[in-house]
């Protein structure tokens, strides 16, 4: 027998051995699930504010404190004047993340409107802050309720 012989039933068993190893592994990579596609590129998503703008002012008109203050103004101005919220700044303003309406208590006069307080509405509706422009802080609707006896209205007469 020559080598050439020999070597030819070694070559076909390597051959199938090779063809079964393959043919194994493709099982296996066909038995692999799918990689999950790729996500969406994220795109901002804005959201409308929970509360308008008209529904804030409501809010800040709605506080006991503002409806005192406007009776006070009426009263002491025979009606010549009254108590109203108006916008500062239409653009809204960020604090810690959120965002806020920038509105006004003003004392409305027919020649001028007089700025009484300041307010930040959150525009989900969760939350009043006051500034307080003595000490240039934000103080929470509670915080500014505690000191609010040293708030006084001046009438412009």
């Amino acid at each position: 027998m020559s080598l050439r012989a020999a070597a030819l039933p070694i070559l076909r068993m390597s051959l199938a051995a090779l063809a079964l190893c393959c043919a194994v592994a493709a099982c296996q990579r066909a038995e692999r699930p799918a990689p999950p596609p790729a996500p969406a590129p994220a795109t901002p998503v804005v959201q409308a504010p929970a509360h308008s703008k008209e529904q804030a002012m409501a809010a800040l008109l709605a506080l006991p404190e503002l409806k005192a203050w406007s009776a006070q103004i009426e009263r002491r101005t025979d009606g010549k004047a009254h108590g109203a919220v108006v916008e500062d700044n239409p653009a809204p303003r960020e604090v810690n993340g959120k965002t806020y309406y920038q509105l006004s208590f003003v004392e409305n006069r027919a020649q001028d409107a007089r700025r009484q307080e300041s307010f930040l509405v959150a525009q989900d509706g969760s939350e009043i802050l006051v500034e307080d422009t003595e000490s240039d802080t934000l103080l929470s609707l509670q915080e500014w309720r505690r000191t609010i006896e040293r708030v006084n209205l001046k009438s412009a007469d």
